[in-house]
């Protein structure tokens, strides 16, 4: 079930998937995205709020664009959209609580570091750039 009409994400999903992101539409997706134990894989949990289009996409973009070390692999849901697939995500960032938009950082299959809504709400979008290329620099 959609909170949302496809016509209006539409844009806001491609604001990440043209920089590489992958859309993960079903919970199998995402279990599949997240079953390596290699590597580090990058997770946005897209929203249609203000503070995603303001903070955390152009800070995703910002720091993916000029960091060193990047994550190998780069997926996101879409939070009011694809709800199995948003719930199975979930269950990957326990034991934070659901937040949208989020991003978290796994690492061989663990997740080693997570940006909430309310770290995003309360930072300018180069807080956030910094945040994620630090964790970048440690875990990539």
């Amino acid at each position: 079930m959609s909170v949302y009409p496809e016509y209006m994400v539409a844009p806001i999903r491609q604001d990440l998937t043209e920089v590489g992101f992958e859309q993960l539409m079903t919970p199998e997706e995402v279990d599949s995205a997240l079953a390596s134990n290699e590597g580090t894989v990058l997770v946005a949990v897209n929203s249609v709020c203000g503070c995603a289009a303001a903070k955390a996409r152009p800070a995703l973009k910002m720091a993916l664009a000029s960091a060193d070390k990047k994550p190998g692999k780069l997926v996101t849901v879409f939070a009011g959209m694809e709800t199995d697939a948003v719930a199975k995500m979930r269950e990957h960032l326990l034991p934070y609580p659901p937040s949208s938009p989020c991003i978290a950082l796994f690492k061989d299959g663990e997740l080693v570091h997570m940006i909430e809504r309310y770290h995003i709400e309360g930072s300018d979008a180069m807080r956030i750039v910094n945040n994620l290329q630090g964790a970048f620099e440690e875990y990539c």
